[in-house]
């Protein structure tokens, strides 16, 4: 069964408790938490008082995703507020493989993200050693974005190669996520799928939820 990772960026900041609560008793697995620096990408979006926050409340894990310039400056302290998988960008990362033992080394998962432009191949090197490859399926930066349809060649792809290499590492997609097209993204091989709009945009988040959980 696929993996749910509502994404805490499009929740209702003025009732944060009242969201995690809501992802707690829903059928999601982690919470994924977007962490932007507006250098990476063109917006600024919440640092450790959020992510402490969230940890306090949160019994799930949490997925964060940073979309910042020089990650390994903060590594240490992504470990000491509460995440429990942190995933950087490839196209941020000048010594990715030193970056990723890095993460392993303060008891985290492992991550790399990459944007809709990077093909997979660059990831061959690597793939053995990480716990998660995310596929952004829209330009990161901002929520509500169309979905990019040539996600679906490039989760095959990957797929290929993890098979091959025998990496255990998931496949996350992020990036217009919704029921309509979650089926196709896990058939193409999600294992994790983040949903913002979708889910916080609905009436009953946890419906939506459910409904991406059980497609």
């Amino acid at each position: 069964m696929h993996l749910i990772s509502p994404s805490v960026l499009s929740a209702d900041f003025g009732n944060l408790q009242r969201d995690i609560e809501m992802i707690n008793a829903s059928e999601a697995d982690w919470f994924h938490v977007d962490v932007m620096d507006g250098v990476f990408v063109p917006n600024i979006s919440f640092g450790f008082p959020v992510m402490n926050a969230l940890k306090k409340h949160a019994k799930k894990p949490l997925d964060v995703h940073l979309m910042i310039v020089n990650p390994d400056l903060y590594i240490k302290d992504f470990a000491q507020a509460g995440a429990d998988l942190l995933t950087v960008h490839y196209e941020a990362c000048t010594h990715l493989h030193r970056t990723i033992q890095a993460i392993k080394k303060e008891g985290m998962k492992a991550g790399v993200a990459l944007n809709p432009h990077t093909p997979v191949s660059v990831l061959e090197e690597i793939i053995a050693d990480l716990d998660l490859v995310l596929i952004m399926s829209v330009n990161p930066g901002f929520g509500g974005q169309t979905f990019i349809e040539g996600t679906y060649k490039k989760l095959r792809a990957l797929k290929k190669m993890i098979v091959e290499s025998g990496s255990k590492s998931l496949i996350e997609v992020d990036g217009g996520v919704n029921a309509q097209n979650a089926k196709l993204l896990v058939e193409a091989g999600a294992d994790a799928l983040v949903a913002g709009n979708y889910v916080f945009g609905h009436q009953s988040p946890t419906e939506a939820i459910s409904a991406i959980k059980h497609i």
